[in-house]
């Protein structure tokens, strides 16, 4: 997502345009729940929401939460995201299934960008 000249700020919304090649004409809304630098950083936001025909505002929102924690001589990174259980039925299995690749996607992409060094 790009979130070029966007503030992140506990307890306030923050939009984003989806940058996944065609997911282009999407923008993403998070509300930020807590920044804790170089530690926590977690947001609520509507999971699989890519559909531009749907209103998804009264849905619920899952919690993903981003946790580094020093271990021995490297940084253990942790991403949860919970709530899933709280999607209307006919979305749930697609949302967390489109979620599950894109946090193995941004891992792998992690993982490539520590390498650089």
């Amino acid at each position: 997502m790009d979130f070029k000249g966007k503030t992140f700020v506990a307890g306030m919304p923050v939009h984003g345009r989806i940058t996944h090649p065609g997911y282009e004409h999407l923008v993403c809304e998070m509300l930020i729940e807590r920044i804790e630098p170089e530690r926590l950083f977690s947001w609520r936001w509507h999971p699989g929401a890519i559909d531009p025909a749907v209103d998804y505002s009264g849905e619920p929102t899952t919690l993903v939460v981003f946790e580094l924690e020093e271990v021995g001589s490297g940084t253990l990174v942790r991403i949860v995201e919970t709530g899933f259980n709280t999607i209307p039925p006919a979305r749930r299995v697609d949302a967390f299934r489109l979620n599950s690749q894109g946090w193995e996607a941004q891992m792998a992409n992690i993982e490539r960008h520590v390498a650089k060094g």
